[in-house]
């Protein structure tokens, strides 16, 4: 019944690999399971008849002998299902890992074109449902499917000519299923789509409540969502639609195929062809047969929707991955934090270029700042030299060494970002500053210290031990954006780069920030995006970013003195010359 999937289940067997050996106990106890049936409807074939002669010994007898079998089925049933969601489970588990494990590998222009809800209703609810149905298929459906075909057995040794009868309504009953499996799977797949568009606007939605209630946007927000809800709502009763409709249609069928076969079973019998006890066997038998039908036409329903969610998964998994590590990486000890970049050319789509050709050399110590309009390259730079992308051409060095020559993990542990928009996980504050990297509580503080973020989290209650809600809620902007500079210099990097980090703040807090900054900033290489240009007037070198490669570079008094464009900039936020 189940035909090879096109979303790839058959790829998940290796998975199954490390559990043979529950595999084994399980499927022993399946058999056992399953050959209790035939016995079963032996036994029946002996016990009806004793009871229309009132043969009490022969009645008693097989009683004891059914409840002695149907303790030894039960056994074995909770030992099949008990031994085979272990390895189903556990399929389930590594496929979220590895998937979870390439979402953080993915390149940053396929990740970003996915919503953020979408990615969540994939990585739980479609990974459910194929834990589900993996699930059915090793511990009901195989079980099913073998005890379909003992009882056929059985059945054909009773009366072959009655079995071919019976056995003639399977391909009705096949068609009937596998017509509507396909269209449950559309449906489904439909459905699901509704399912991760709704997820992904409520991601929305909650991230933007404060914007959604300044503009009094509520009424138009409301009717998106109740138009969301709606299409999720026809989708899924689509799905649900279908489901219903093939229940009694199927079930009407095989109720009329037994009525066939007991007017079948008594032409038999009064043609002398079959006896009672056999019949009554053979009956026994037949009934068997539903419970097993009745799972797999379910289980395949449920296949077919995991088809969809399967495919859905194996979607993010064919999106690209980043540039892996080079497989002999040059070493990255000591670092002074020179950068260069020669002939440096990049476009998230090569046609059009974001960087043309940039050429730039930054002394180790220097503080550089980065200036133009928006789209102008400046956040990609940034992008490229932490190797989020690389370059079509071109060479990006660190102390004279490319930086495709060099481990991510060592480049990144040298080069530290303090973002405009500050990301902070829930926990407490200290493993926000420590991100997971293993940091002494001294090297922390000193860190906090560094970033002028000491003070605050002293005061906290429970103070490095305090707990951050979810983006760090609890804290003010500027607070958050200290956390981030003590975050960044944590473990001594020789390059920082500073995306924006006061553009949001107010002017006290900016205060308190700009201190972390300058603390932060002394003795290492600084790069900083700016678009107030009041922020960079001290920096050693300002560049001036425009149509993808640099125009204007040079000091603010000399770049002022030249009169182009910076000089326009300026004037335009009312900057004084000096």
């Amino acid at each position: 019944m189940f035909s090879p999937s096109q979303a790839g289940f058959r790829r998940l067997l290796p998975l199954l690999r490390p559990h043979l050996g529950t595999l084994l106990l399980g499927s022993l106890c399946t058999i056992v399971f399953v050959l209790s049936f035939p016995l079963l409807a032996w036994l029946v074939g002996q016990l009806i008849p004793a009871i229309g002669s009132g043969d009490v010994g022969v009645v008693l007898r097989s009683i004891a002998l059914a409840l002695g079998l149907f303790l030894l089925q039960k056994l074995a049933q909770f030992g099949q299902d008990s031994l085979l969601a272990e390895p189903a489970l556990a399929i389930t588990k590594q496929l979220r890992h590895d998937l979870f494990a390439h979402l953080q590998r993915m390149e940053f222009a396929a990740l970003e074109k996915l919503s953020s809800g979408d990615l969540t209703y994939r990585l739980t609810e479609d990974a459910d449902r194929v834990s589900e149905v993996i699930y059915k298929t090793i511990h009901d459906s195989t079980p099913s499917l073998l005890q379909l075909l003992a009882v056929l057995i059985f059945m054909a040794t009773l009366d072959w000519r009655l079995s071919l009868a019976t056995l003639f309504l399977a391909p009705f009953i096949a068609l009937l299923v596998s017509w509507f499996g396909a269209r449950v799977m559309r449906a489904s797949e439909r459905s699901q789509h509704k399912v991760s568009e709704l997820a992904g606007l409520l991601s929305e939605a909650i991230a933007g409540v404060r914007q959604v209630r300044a503009f009094a946007a509520e009424p138009w927000l409301q009717r998106r969502f109740d138009s969301e809800i709606e299409a999720h709502y026809q989708a899924s009763f689509r799905t649900l639609w279908l489901l219903a409709l093939q229940h009694p249609i199927v079930g009407f069928i095989e109720a009329a195929g037994i009525l066939g076969v007991l007017l079948l079973g008594a032409l038999r019998i009064a043609s002398g062809e079959l006896d009672g006890a056999q019949f009554s066997s053979y009956l026994a038998a037949l009934l068997m047969l539903i419970d097993p039908i009745s799972h797999l036409t379910t289980n395949f329903n449920m296949f077919q929707q995991g088809q969809a969610s399967l495919r859905r998964l194996r979607a993010i998994e064919a999106e690209p991955s980043e540039a892996p590590d080079p497989s002999h990486p040059l070493a990255l000890d000591q670092v002074a934090g020179a950068l260069r970049l020669v002939g440096v050319r990049f476009g998230y789509d090569p046609a059009q270029p974001v960087l043309r050709g940039v050429d730039l050399d930054i002394s180790a110590g220097q503080v550089v700042a980065l200036v133009g309009p928006s789209g102008a390259g400046k956040s990609t730079l940034f992008s490229l030299l932490l190797r989020f992308n690389r370059p079509q051409s071109g060479r990006l060095l660190l102390d004279g060494k490319p930086l495709d020559r060099l481990r991510a993990v060592d480049l990144r542990r040298h080069i530290a970002l303090v973002p405009q928009d500050t990301h902070l996980f829930s926990g407490t504050v200290a493993d926000a500053i420590d991100f997971g990297r293993g940091f002494s509580a001294d090297a922390i503080r000193t860190a906090a210290r560094l970033a002028n973020a000491d003070g605050f989290i002293k005061v906290m209650p429970g103070g490095y031990r305090a707990r951050l809600e979810e983006r760090g809620s609890n804290l003010s902007g500027g607070q958050r954006q200290r956390i981030a500079i003590a975050r960044a210099v944590l473990g001594n990097p020789a390059v920082l780069l500073l995306d924006e980090a006061t553009s949001a703040l107010d002017a006290e807090a900016e205060q308190a920030v700009q201190e972390g900054l300058r603390r932060a900033m002394a003795g290492r290489t600084v790069l900083v995006i700016a678009h107030r240009l009041s922020t960079v007037q001290g920096a050693d070198e300002i560049l001036l970013l425009q149509g993808g490669v640099i125009q204007e570079r040079g000091s603010h008094r000399s770049l002022m003195a030249q009169g182009g464009s910076y000089r326009e900039l300026c004037d335009r936020q009312l900057i004084q010359t000096s």
